[in-house]
């Protein structure tokens, strides 16, 4: 069982928790992520780890309730408990001085985002953040991600916060005026990775993406998490969750995201059932 030591609410749908795990924090490195339950009959769900103090024993996990078990979780207070937690997994992401790192991202990749950009800095590099969000309630945790940036940008698709537009068109603002950029890392909507990788491609600009596949055992045995990079199976639960943007089938991906999308809300829709709610 994993305490709840901490919670916070981030935006719209979007909680934080800080969870007490020494052996995962003291392991813990950016780019990495953990699997959890929430009930013993529950499913096991990913999640990113957005920070972690091997010190205090602690990790902290930002999400988006989204279906069953992602609002399960967030209807937890401080002081109960998740039923298991398994971590940390994949591979960590790559740190090195590169120059000027950009890091794209949006949604609740921005927390995902956060501890590799504070790494980038700490090795050395020149950090440029482009966050981006449906609107500004849902710019989550600024602050931070300022604190670990030498350049930040926002943008909303309604323009209530920075400029108005996609993350892809001050990416390519900062390309098309001759800004040095030896590095972009994207982080977010699948689809928002995909545009920056086919935008970087054009200048043949090193790109990692952060993949979020379908994922389930966390062990690359089941292979629900294969996705196709170079024309290779790669599984993201152990080869990734970071790959080289412009050798993913991003296609495929998006196809495969898709295909449990019906069965997510009749789970959601039996889950208010069962808990007396007439919400529809």
């Amino acid at each position: 069982m994993t305490l709840i030591l901490e919670k916070k609410v981030l935006g719209p749908n979007v909680k934080s928790l800080i969870l007490r795990s020494p052996l995962v924090a003291k392991k813990s490195k950016p780019g990495h992520f953990l699997v959890l339950r929430v009930s013993e009959k529950g499913e096991r769900i990913p999640l990113t780890i957005a920070d972690a103090d091997p010190e205090r024993g602690i990790v902290r996990i930002v999400f988006q309730e989204v279906g069953k078990t992602t609002k399960q979780l967030g209807r937890l207070e401080v002081g109960e408990e998740v039923v298991d937690l398994v971590g940390p997994l994949g591979q960590p992401s790559h740190i090195q001085s590169f120059g000027t790192v950009a890091i794209v991202t949006g949604g609740v990749g921005i927390a995902e985002a956060y501890p590799i950009a504070r790494a980038l800095r700490t090795a050395g590099n020149k950090i440029i953040t482009i966050l981006g969000a449906r609107n500004k309630e849902l710019l989550i945790m600024v602050e931070e991600i300022a604190r670990v940036s030498d350049e930040l940008f926002m943008i909303t698709d309604d323009g209530s916060n920075g400029k108005r537009g996609l993350v892809t068109d001050s990416l390519r603002e900062l390309l098309e005026k001759g800004t040095t950029i030896d590095r972009v890392i994207a982080i977010g909507p699948t689809i928002m990775m995909k545009a920056v990788s086919d935008l970087t491609k054009k200048y043949g600009l090193p790109t990692v993406v952060s993949l979020n596949p379908i994922m389930i055992d966390a062990t690359g045995m089941c292979g629900a998490c294969r996705v196709s990079v170079g024309g290779e199976t790669k599984f993201t639960c152990v080869d990734g969750p970071e790959f080289d943007a412009h050798k993913v089938d991003f296609d495929q991906l998006l196809a495969r995201l898709s295909l449990y999308k019906d069965s997510e809300h009749l789970s959601d829709h039996k889950c208010k059932l069962e808990n007396g709610s007439s919400e529809k």
